[in-house]
């Protein structure tokens, strides 16, 4: 394990439950990398309360974000599960950091721009503005070199990378540069309802399929998702999104080919498509809901299992803070 190259991903609790994109998107191929990387994979809290938060509901959302990593295929033997804040070594590395980066670089960044416009700037919290900071941080401490993430998060990769080459230009190497693995585009999942944008907590509670949720509501709302008036069932991702995101779905689901799917259902409605991948992603989905609800049934066992992945991630992330400290000058604690 020790001679894998590590790897770092990891997810807000900002949800009583992770979505169907959440899991096709991401912990399907962290899952996959589990064997090839020694990975580290974070419940994100700290990125959660840059936004308010109920404590209660961010204390059961993180358990429950736990839960699911668990029973969608992460290994606790194999990786370190962890939650951030239980580390503390991911804060205190985001000062340095912060003290590096410049404050046109930090406005740049184009997740605040488009977070601080839904409630102004002025009511955005500085937490915000320096949450790619902190991201950075959360990557450099594990040294990775790759680190798994969506195309809309290229910009916050650049940025880390360019704060590890400045760092290790200024102070000595000390950071592995991190190389962005861009997660498979057949794997974007859209809003069944609006299904040009990707799914996503704050769409149509219609359109978005929990992981949580029981089977009869998955079934709903696949016979009720968007689709179009011509009754061709094919692939064409600018002329049929709503189809097109039923037969990527279907393809995710089951690894079975665009192409094959298109001739199984050629000349079938859309109903038939629509019952079809209901029953498949509910055969899916449900042991995952099961077992993350035995997980939960045992919150002691849950936190347990974070605690010894706390264990490793500080192993590691102390090591990495401790390089840094020596490196900018700082008096080593006695």
């Amino acid at each position: 394990m020790t001679n894998k190259p590590n790897l770092l991903s990891g997810m807000q609790p900002s949800a009583g439950s992770l979505h169907l994109g959440n899991y096709l998107g991401a912990l399907v191929n962290w899952a996959q990398m589990q064997d090839d990387y020694n990975a580290f994979y974070c419940i994100v809290d700290l990125h959660a309360i840059t936004v308010p938060q109920d404590p209660n509901e961010l204390r059961a959302n993180t358990r429950r974000t736990a839960a699911q990593y668990l029973a969608a295929g992460i290994d606790s033997e194999k990786s370190a599960l962890f939650v951030q804040s239980h580390v503390p070594a991911h804060a205190q590395l985001a000062w340095v950091l912060q003290c590096i980066t410049g404050m046109g670089e930090a406005g740049r960044m184009t997740q605040f721009k488009d977070k601080s416009q839904k409630s102004g700037v002025d009511s955005a919290s500085v937490g915000l503005y320096t949450y790619p900071i902190l991201q950075a941080a959360d990557i450099l401490l594990y040294q990775p070199k790759a680190v798994p993430v969506g195309e809309d998060q290229r910009q916050h990769i650049e940025l880390t990378r360019d704060l590890a080459i400045r760092f290790n230009g200024r102070f000595g190497e000390t950071f592995v540069i991190p190389e962005a693995v861009i997660l498979k585009e057949t794997a974007k999942i859209y809003d069944l309802q609006n299904p040009t944008a990707k799914m996503s907590k704050s769409g149509d509670p219609k359109g978005l399929v929990n992981l949580m949720d029981d089977s009869a509501a998955i079934v709903k709302k696949f016979k009720t998702a968007v689709t179009d008036t011509d009754g061709e069932i094919r692939f064409d991702r600018e002329a049929k999104p709503g189809v097109s995101n039923l037969l990527g779905i279907y393809s995710a689901v089951t690894g079975e080919s665009i192409r094959s799917l298109e001739e199984r259902f050629a000349g079938a409605g859309y109903g038939a498509l629509k019952g079809e991948l209901a029953e498949v992603v509910v055969a899916h989905i449900e042991p995952i809901r099961n077992r993350a609800e035995e997980l939960l049934s045992d919150p002691a066992e849950l936190d347990r299992l974070l605690a010894a992945g706390a264990a490793r991630a500080n192993e590691q992330a102390e090591k990495t803070l401790k390089a840094v400290y020596d490196a900018v000058g700082f008096i080593a604690a006695r």
